[in-house]
């Protein structure tokens, strides 16, 4: 039977077959990416049609497109609508563009 010391052993040379095979396979992985993209002439927009960057999370602003004319507040018309906006025709407040 194997002692806990030496299940440890194993696991940490596991640990460091795993990493050094997740290295490996990405690095492969990133090659095939690049000469499709090349091979393909694909833009970032065609392989991300959202036209999202990769760090998306990073709070980019959205013009608003509405706006309360006695106040003066606007709204992107995203999320819950404010209420000096809710129960009326929206196309009153629209923000000409």
């Amino acid at each position: 039977m194997t002692n806990y010391q030496e299940l440890m052993r194993q696991k940490a040379a596991l640990d460091l077959q795993i990493k050094e095979a997740r290295k490996r396979e990405r690095s492969d992985a990133a090659a095939r990416v690049r000469a499709m993209v090349a091979e393909y002439e694909l833009t970032q927009r065609d392989v991300f049609p959202s036209g999202r960057r990769a760090s998306a999370g990073s709070g980019s602003k959205i013009s608003p497109k509405y706006r309360d004319p006695a106040t003066g507040a606007t709204w992107t018309g995203r999320g819950k609508a404010p209420r000096w906006i809710a129960g009326h025709e929206r196309s009153r407040f629209l923000i000409a563009r």
